[in-house]
């Protein structure tokens, strides 16, 4: 397991490249690896959680920091 999250910048894009993008990267990362992912899609607060449930990573938290959501992804 990683000691530190992995930080993706997703920020700018739209549907889907994020939830494809972070898919993307997920697959790459060993089990237990943290990652954390921002995004100003508003799609994202949908697609994102839908992923990790569809694709069985844990979704550890989802925040706002001003228009950017954070998502902290667990491998």
């Amino acid at each position: 397991m990683a000691e530190d999250t992995i930080f993706l910048d997703l920020r700018g894009l739209n549907c889907p490249l994020p939830v494809m993008k972070t898919r993307k990267h997920l697959k790459r990362m060993e089990k237990g690896d943290q990652l954390l992912v921002e995004a100003t899609d508003p799609m994202s607060a949908i697609d994102i959680p839908h992923m990790c449930q569809e694709d069985g990573h844990v979704l550890i938290d989802v925040k706002m920091v001003g228009d950017v959501r954070q998502f902290k992804i667990e491998c």
